[in-house]
């Protein structure tokens, strides 16, 4: 068996290379000197363990002897994890972006010594396909040109490091776009409007993503607006998400996206990221609309959370493969989705009749299958669970039930999808959000207490307190890599968002810190916004400042409402003034294509709302101030900020940032509110249905 460079990670994806016999090296300086010494260009393989097609490119090219001569002889071949190193991914993906009009993993990018790209894509086949040259023909081709037209090559690779900085250079801009205002909101709400899909939801045509911080942005534009279609474009997407296979209808938690435009036939993986940013657009949608159903979708993901990727020490693990073992007599032949597909013949032997009838009703099975003839999958005679109609009848609901429970059970018994199992802390902060949110909408202490443990796990194992440096990756015992700016960013919200829940003053001082951190290290003081990494980095040809909000919002986005929640909790004039220049660096972007920035808008919608504060006084311990937090939590208020005075400590802390706070007192001792816009505060109350009608 080969065994290479990358038997010494501890990245998941790096490990599963580590015996090809490619002679893979990790992102680092022994790599980049073997490049100068041997005078070779680099092979830069970028993806992540649980992609579907960088399995692909992996059983074809690397594990193949011929091929993977063909690169160990002339390239020095560098593999990177796009989770870890996101601030690697970037700039290449940039570079694959603009020169192909495309991207994505497994991608594949060719570098001077001196890191500079030349030429990339993403995967490349073995032989020739559609009239492209096969992947050994490619690299052949690539060896030649390095020898034969070194100063062309060099040349080319300069020329591009020039365009790509000057094409990801964020600056104030002095023309037409300079100024950021409300037009920029209905733009974007207009803007997806078109894009809508009213049948089944969501936006534009297949392959369907969520797209998490499009809801986000909606349902804030509803908030303050009113403006039905906001609210209704997010409902149905959430209603249409949740009928179809890209919901796991046993197990809880959403796949990656849905290859048709009916969210019916899902890319398998699991990805943390999705789960928490869904599980909180279902929990608002429920404070919103009062719907049990979204509550149990919301409950549906964060159960699975709890069960299938949470560390024992309190963690989040990343993702869950798409691929999976298809007959464990075979243990080396996956397939997409084969944890999670079913004939109705297994449904039948496991759940039993009539059970399995009002089942395969209930989720639309099929007796040959309902995906056999689908052109993205394989799953002859299979099933993937949808709702396909609604069961009233009580007996044959409690049926299903039973159903469901005995299939997740057998379910269980196969050969699980890989597990990515390094804890990032950007991701678990965005869970780390989640349940804090829903823990206090739901009234569900499970969550809380999962939120409360999460973040304690990523303090003690990842935050040096002495420095104040935050690490972003950890696993089995080590933790490594200095965080990013969204690693910063995401923590940072996360503590604020367990503040207002759970209001523990720790968390909010916390914050703060490790805000003031992130402007120490990765802000543009001259021109606004915020690099993704920080200086000093020699091996990176740029720093960018990343503003797209797609997947996973951008660090931009996220770090701007940060400043500006902080701003409200303590008045400091310098979190606003760090916001402002951030929507000043990009104001072009904001204004030209909001749809591109859609928590950007979020952000910039809490900047032009009435500056709202609630401020409740009383014993965190006590059922009336307890009935008064309830009355926040229940309600969708996305533009307030709660404040709890439960001690003379967070008077003291208060009182320093807000004079008023001095003064708040709670009414003949009990659980008193104040409800305040820009710290000028309505009569207080101690009536918790009083309260209630001030926050409408």
């Amino acid at each position: 068996m080969h065994t290479n460079a990358l038997i010494h990670e501890k990245s998941p994806y790096l490990l599963q290379h580590a015996h090809n016999p490619v002679d893979w090296h990790a992102w680092g300086v022994e790599a980049f000197e073997k490049a100068r010494a041997e005078d070779k260009p680099i092979f830069l393989s970028i993806g992540y363990s649980t992609c579907h097609w960088c399995h692909v490119m992996e059983r074809e090219s690397f594990e193949n002897e011929e091929i993977a001569a063909i690169l160990n002889r002339n390239f020095v071949c560098i593999k990177v994890d796009r989770e870890e190193r996101p601030d690697v991914d970037r700039i290449y993906m940039a570079f694959v972006q603009a020169t192909t009009g495309g991207g994505g993993w497994p991608m594949s990018v060719w570098l001077t010594p001196d890191l500079k790209p030349f030429y990339g894509g993403t995967y490349f086949p073995p032989e020739p396909r559609y009239g492209n040259p096969g992947f050994p023909t490619m690299l052949e081709r690539i060896a030649e040109a390095w020898h034969a037209d070194r100063e062309g090559v060099v040349n080319s690779s300069r020329k591009a490091v020039e365009t790509l900085s000057q094409q990801s250079a964020v600056t104030p801009d002095q023309g037409s776009f300079a100024r950021v205002d409300e037009s920029a909101l209905n733009s974007g709400f207009y803007g997806f409007r078109r894009s809508f899909d009213a049948r089944h939801g969501g936006f534009g045509d297949a392959p369907k993503f969520p797209r998490p911080v499009v809801l986000n942005f909606l349902l804030r534009y509803h908030a303050r607006t009113h403006a039905q279609d906001a609210l209704d474009m997010t409902l149905t997407t959430l209603r249409e998400m949740a009928k179809g296979g890209m919901y796991d209808h046993l197990g809880g938690g959403f796949h990656r996206y849905s290859v048709d435009a009916r969210w019916f036939v899902p890319h398998f993986e699991k990805m943390l990221y999705d789960q928490a940013q869904l599980a909180i657009s279902y929990v608002e949608a429920f404070q919103i609309t009062g719907e049990v159903a979204f509550a149990d979708v919301a409950r549906g993901i964060l159960d699975y959370v709890l069960r299938d990727m949470r560390d024992k020490d309190g963690g989040f693990y990343s993702a869950e493969d798409a691929d999976s073992v298809i007959d464990p007599a075979h243990p080396h032949e996956k397939g997409e989705g084969a944890f999670y597909v079913w004939t109705q013949a297994e449904i039948e032997a496991v759940a039993g009749q009539p059970a399995a009838k009002w089942f395969c009703e209930r989720f639309g099975v099929e007796p040959n299958g309902n995906v056999q003839n689908d052109p993205h999958q394989e799953f002859t005679g299979k099933n993937i669970l949808y709702q396909a109609r609604p069961i009233e009848d009580r007996e044959a609901h409690a049926a299903v039930r039973e159903a469901s429970a005995k299939l997740l059970e057998a379910r269980g018994k196969r050969v699980r999808p890989h597990l990515d199992d390094k804890i990032l802390t950007a991701w678990n902060g965005l869970m780390i959000s989640a349940f804090a949110k829903a823990g206090a909408a739901l009234d569900e202490p499970r969550y809380a207490e999962a939120a409360r443990r999460a973040a304690d796990f990523i303090v003690a194992r990842m935050y040096d307190p002495q420095t104040g440096i935050l690490l972003r990756r950890y696993r089995q015992g080590e933790a490594a890599i200095p965080g990013f700016l969204d690693d910063y960013a995401s923590f940072a919200q996360a503590l604020l968002d367990l503040y207002e829940t759970q209001f523990d003053l720790r968390d909010l001082q916390l914050a703060i810190r490790l805000t003031e951190k992130q402007s120490e290290l990765f802000e543009d003081r001259e021109h606004g916004g915020f690099f993704g990494s920080a200086s000093g980095d020699e091996s990176l040809v740029l720093r960018m400042k990343e503003d797209y909000d797609g997947a996973e919002p951008s660090a931009n986005s996220t770090a701007a409402l940060n400043l500006l929640r902080l701003a409200r909790l303590t008045d400091r004039a310098d979190f606003r003034a760090s916001a402002e220049r951030t929507f000043a660096a990009f104001a072009s972007r904001i204004v030209a294509i909001p749809i591109a920035v859609p928590q950007m808008l979020v952000a910039y919608e809490f900047r032009i709302a009435k500056p709202a504060q609630i401020v409740i006084v009383g014993a965190r311990s006590r059922a009336d101030t307890e009935a008064m937090l309830r009355a926040v939590h229940v309600r969708f208020l996305p533009n307030a900020v709660t404040l709890l005075i439960d001690s003379d400590e967070a008077r003291q802390f208060f009182a320093g940032y807000l004079p008023a706070v001095a003064g708040m007192a709670a009414l003949d001792g009990k659980a008193t509110a104040y409800v305040c816009e820009n710290y000028a505060c309505q009569l207080p109350t101690a009536d918790v249905g009083q309260f209630g009608q001030l926050l409408q």
